[in-house]
């Protein structure tokens, strides 16, 4: 151990760093695209059509039922043996884990803004239609926004989240913090000492997300709405 800090300084930071480029670019769109997806189809679970509430309840149900790992494998080894004809989707490593992270996540939000807009009541909506808005520019307009608030702390969960099962990504050849720390093991076998950095590289991002993400629920914050709600 007498080696430790040149060690990690000289193998483990330099190695990591690159990784955590990879692991960002990976993160930030999938935690974008997931958020969406989560807003549309919570919002199609509750105002949609019933064809499209079912279809929506469906993918809910598929992304929040079976493993990410399974998902992944899916989406990396099995998609490009299944073929349309002479059709075949083939996509790199590093897409398919920001579309199997942005589905997976975004059936968790959309869970949470189902409930928002559930807490919301329904009085609001035919209020807006009374001032002559059509259905969707009132639920846009009135009521996601609210229902966005009152689900946003879910919502923070889901990407604190994300930025954990991120490291799955490692298990299709993607080169992140996890493939990396394991590559740096393997060589030196010092699996110790590179996990427990791989570790506090984890715990920095959750904690510089955990204080963006409370920021910018601070920022949303209506002065005196919550008290009224309490």
């Amino acid at each position: 151990m007498s080696d430790f800090i040149p060690f990690i300084t000289a193998q483990v930071i330099p190695g990591l760093n690159s990784g955590l480029i990879v692991s960002i670019k990976l993160i930030v769109p999938s935690a974008f695209l997931g958020l969406i997806i989560g807003v549309l189809s919570g919002t199609f679970r509750v105002y949609a059509p019933f064809p499209i509430r079912k279809i929506s309840d469906a993918y809910v149900a598929i992304f929040r039922g079976t493993p990410l790992v399974v998902q992944i494998y899916f989406w990396y080894f099995a998609l490009p043996y299944t073929s349309i004809g002479e059709f075949r989707i083939v996509m790199s490593a590093e897409t398919c884990a920001i579309v199997g992270f942005s589905l997976c996540s975004g059936a968790y939000h959309s869970e949470y803004i189902r409930g928002g807009l559930l807490s919301i009541k329904s009085g609001q909506l035919l209020a807006g239609q009374a001032l002559g808005m059509n259905p969707i520019t009132a639920i846009r307009n009135i009521v996601l926004p609210q229902a966005f608030r009152n689900a946003f702390s879910g919502c923070s969960n889901e990407i604190i989240y994300l930025i954990k099962y991120s490291s799955i990504a490692s298990i299709i050849t993607i080169n992140d913090i996890t493939g990396m720390g394991r590559g740096i093991a393997k060589e030196s076998w010092r699996n110790v000492e590179t996990y427990l950095v791989v570790g506090i590289y984890y715990l920095a991002l959750v904690t510089l997300a955990n204080v963006i993400l409370y920021r910018i629920e601070k920022k949303m914050e209506i002065p005196g709405f919550e008290k009224e709600q309490a």
